[in-house]
């Protein structure tokens, strides 16, 4: 019996929910949301379905814009940048031993381990002093984060705990409220350090109210998630999510990398296997949206989380009437996944955390080494990376965010979730991610090519656990969807 190889479900899916989970059912429901918005979701939730697709191309005039809306909506509702979890990275690719600096949503961290707390913490990367960045330090022998141009050291709450240059006998300045870093709130859930973006005081204990959404699988003993991989990428968060949720993409952009499923010959377009997709997008709200697909649906959880879970039983369906790619069957009894954590780091700048969670073929992650999918993932992503790149500075210099639907031609339903996601971007995320002003609006400059594959990524090697450097010709074989087990 032939089925998914994890290297191929990077891939946008094509998907439907797991009956085992009831959350997965109406997701939209179980969004955690801000103080802000919680109680608009009593409301959302008796509403009628709102639905988006991309106009078909013979109804399509001249004239008309590239999308349309259908249903009523709420315009006063606004996305809160700044009242949600971000994902900072994988959990089993942070070294204890050392801090690391990480930006998110443009704000600059330092993780480290408090070995006397044994906890994760999240502080900004700035000490108090003169303002060097606190991740170019080390962890002390006492546990204490320490800076590496003064020696001043930080407890697991920020507070200064000692100054090398202060007299023993004179007044305790380290104790003083200007000697203090700022900390984040922060947690892990699912193998992923999240934080909450603002060190207000009054969001210390946010966790214990309002958590990041929880993926049940990425913690079952009994689902292989060696996949789990941190990667930095030259390119926004709104042409990562957009690329993730085309399908479409796939034949064409990873061609030669990623065999795709068996398309139905009648249907098969040209060579590459390009074919008609039937996508539909529902419950679009401030939380994000439900899509659904020939195979089921997928969910966006505003604003990082994006996952889908495979059904077995259309895997193996073969009716030309209602299907249009024939993928290798799934086992009934089985469960696959993808899921794809898309994190704003700066303007041009991104990363991404994904799993594909399966409980099947375990077996194959005791003899495979982790490294070795990362080599064939890294590969998929950089083969598309350099457009991805190109397209945002054309759509940033010629439109700007907010006339996306004016530079691009969406005619077909194969991008009805790239336009339902610019759709609740406008609608309520005010059409980019909000910076706050640390940001002029301008991209960086584009590097040489090559050093666009430069980007980091994460993988755990023989030797250990630590950052790693690949580019597209780190493996050259295709990657095939299917094996035996």
């Amino acid at each position: 019996m032939e089925i998914l190889s994890t290297s191929s479900l990077l891939s946008p899916p094509i998907s439907a929910p797991n009956p085992r989970n009831a959350y997965a059912k109406k997701p939209i429901l179980h969004i955690p949301s801000s103080p802000r918005i919680a109680p608009l979701l009593s409301t959302q939730r008796s509403s009628n379905s709102q639905i988006v697709t991309a106009v078909s191309p013979t109804t399509v005039e001249s004239s008309a814009p590239p999308y349309q809306e259908v249903g009523a909506e709420k315009r006063e509702e606004k996305f809160e940048w700044y009242e949600q979890w971000y994902p900072v990275w994988a959990v089993c690719d942070l070294d204890k031993t050392r801090p690391h600096a990480r930006k998110v949503i443009g704000i600059d961290v330092v993780v480290w381990w408090d070995r006397n707390e044994n906890a994760w913490k999240v502080f900004e990367d700035s000490c108090p002093h003169r303002l060097a960045p606190l991740s170019e330090g080390r962890i002390d022998r006492w546990g204490r984060l320490q800076c590496v141009y003064h020696g001043w050291c930080f407890g697991a709450d920020g507070d200064c705990k000692f100054i090398p240059q202060a007299t023993r006998d004179g007044p305790p300045i380290h104790n003083a409220k200007k000697a203090c870093v700022a900390v984040y709130p922060s947690c892990v859930q699912n193998g992923i350090l999240w934080f909450w973006p603002n060190s207000d005081p009054h969001y210390k204990d946010i966790h214990s109210k309002i958590k990041p959404h929880y993926i049940p699988e990425l913690d079952d003993p009994s689902f292989a998630n060696t996949t789990l991989m941190s990667r930095e990428l030259g390119y926004g968060y709104e042409v990562l999510i957009e690329n993730l949720m085309d399908p479409a993409h796939v034949p064409y952009a990873h061609h030669g990398i990623m065999r795709t499923g068996r398309v139905v010959e009648s249907l098969k377009a040209d060579r590459e296997g390009g074919t008609p997709l039937e996508i539909g997008v529902q419950k679009v709200d401030v939380n994000g949206y439900t899509s659904k697909q020939i195979y089921g649906d997928n969910y966006f959880i505003a604003p990082c989380l994006y996952y889908a879970y495979f059904s077995p039983v259309a895997g193996q369906s073969t009716d030309k009437a209602s299907s249009e790619v024939v993928l290798p069957p799934i086992p009934p009894e089985k469960t696959a996944m993808l899921v794809f954590l898309c994190i704003p780091v700066s303007p041009g700048r991104s990363r991404l955390i994904y799993a594909v969670p399966r409980n099947f073929a375990v077996w194959m992650d005791r003899i495979v080494p982790r490294w070795i999918y990362h080599i064939r993932q890294n590969l998929i992503l950089d083969s598309d990376l350099y457009l991805l790149h190109v397209e945002e500075r054309k759509l940033m210099k010629d439109v700007g965010p907010m006339n996306w639907q004016k530079a691009c031609y969406v005619p077909t339903k194969s991008d009805a979730l790239i336009v339902a996601f610019r759709r609740w971007l406008n609608k309520y995320g005010g059409a980019q991610v909000d910076w706050r002003g640390k940001y002029t609006g301008e991209l960086p400059p584009t590097p040489p090519r090559e050093q666009l594959f430069d980007s980091e990524c994460v993988c755990s090697m023989a030797s250990g656990t630590g950052p790693t450097r690949w580019v597209a010709a780190a493996a050259a074989s295709p990657i095939n969807v299917s094996t035996r087990w």
